[in-house]
């Protein structure tokens, strides 16, 4: 089958690899048919992941076909169309139990820093991931959802990560009827997080970013009000947002960014030299703006060990801080009603859709911000 795989950083090559297999009684193996680049990717492909290796396949967002199912499945068979959350989880294990299926403890024993997902290094469990034609997906009677069979697999396609991870943003910042929230990060996830803001209450959504034409789409998109942080100066947002807010600062401040976040010289070189784990740039600038007793939302990617962060300044103004990769599978019966009642379209961010084969070139334009791009759709051929 071919395969879009990590050759180093900023290279991808497609390949040929032997197609999955059904290695465990509940495994299915899934044809491919829609695949999308994610932002986090991105830190993969850069090269800022721990224990990402040559070779691997990336990719957590993905639908397809039920080609093969192992002996135990019983919730699917072959020709079921289905979508996989980005989490890889067991269903039984103290954490699944709670419904916090992104720490599950039996899909990535090898460490207790973060559970397993798709196509995100070694660390993550060392799963292959969606950006191929063929995939094999573990606890199959957990993970995938079947697609209704009057909904395009693009109506759904994004619950597998980026429209939970936004809601869950929104719901665990505490919304409250007419507050005012900004979104750090105006890419897919923080786009998913200004939408969901309003579904939760919010009387105002601001949207930080750099490039305008990503602003812009937040204004139209996700009736966000844009902030552009470049024109402000870089920390003046600071000075801006407050400004913005009768002096206080808004309610609640989600980081959508993450470890790649620009804006700060001193982020960005001890991110470079390795002397903490990314930019925490959206972060600091997070718990800065924040008004006192706010909440600050992290959904942006950030490794481990440590990032350089105004904790004390967060303590002080008795911010509540709330962190977490989305636990996707508990959103996914109210997300599919909010889709279908037209509440949320997430498939209008997809700005590109382009062939397996030319996944290279996506990776290249969507890092790159090239061609007004948001959202990048891949299509296998044996779709």
């Amino acid at each position: 089958m071919k395969a879009l795989t990590y050759r180093g950083p900023s290279t991808m090559r497609i390949v040929e690899k032997p197609e999955p297999r059904i290695e465990h009684p509940n495994d299915i193996v899934l044809r491919v048919t829609r695949t999308a680049i994610c932002g986090s990717d991105l830190h993969l492909y850069h090269g800022l992941v721990p224990d990402t290796r040559v070779g691997t396949t990336f990719g957590h967002e993905f639908a397809g076909v039920v080609e093969e199912v192992g002996p135990s499945v019983t919730s699917l068979r072959k020709g079921d169309r289905v979508i996989v959350p980005f989490n890889i989880a067991c269903g039984t294990c103290f954490y699944c139990e709670r419904g916090l299926t992104s720490v599950c403890d039996n899909a990535n024993p090898a460490t207790d820093l973060l559970g397993a997902c798709f196509g995100y290094s070694h660390m993550a469990g060392g799963y292959e991931g969606g950006q191929a034609e063929f995939v094999r997906v573990p606890y199959a009677d957990v993970g995938p959802m079947k697609i209704p069979d009057d909904m395009h697999e693009e109506d759904v396609l994004f619950l597998t990560d980026i429209l939970p991870t936004g809601y869950q943003a929104a719901e665990v910042g505490g919304i409250q009827e007419g507050e005012t929230v900004c979104v750090f990060g105006a890419g897919p996830v923080g786009l998913m997080a200004m939408k969901c803001a309003w579904l939760m209450g919010a009387g105002r959504v601001i949207a930080v970013d750099r490039f305008d034409y990503r602003l812009e789409f937040a204004r139209r998109w996700a009736n966000a009000e844009p902030l552009n942080y470049e024109e402000e100066g870089g920390a003046d947002v600071i000075r801006t947002l407050k400004r913005w807010t009768d002096g206080r600062g808004p309610d609640v401040c989600i980081d959508a960014a993450g470890l790649e976040a620009s804006g700060s010289g001193l982020h960005t070189l001890l991110g470079m030299t390795m002397l903490q784990a990314g930019r925490a740039t959206a972060l600091t600038w997070a718990i800065q703006s924040v008004r006192r007793g706010g909440n600050v939302v992290i959904i942006g990617v950030y490794g481990p060990p440590w990032n350089l962060a105004p904790v004390g300044e967060a303590m002080n103004k008795g911010v509540t801080i709330r962190a977490a990769q989305c636990n996707v599978k508990r959103y996914l019966p109210r997300l599919l009603e909010h889709v279908r009642a037209g509440r949320l379209d997430p498939k209008g961010i997809i700005t590109h859709r382009l062939p397996l084969e030319e996944g290279p070139e996506a990776y290249r334009i969507f890092a790159r911000k090239e061609d007004e791009c948001i959202k990048c759709v891949l299509l296998p051929a044996a779709a």
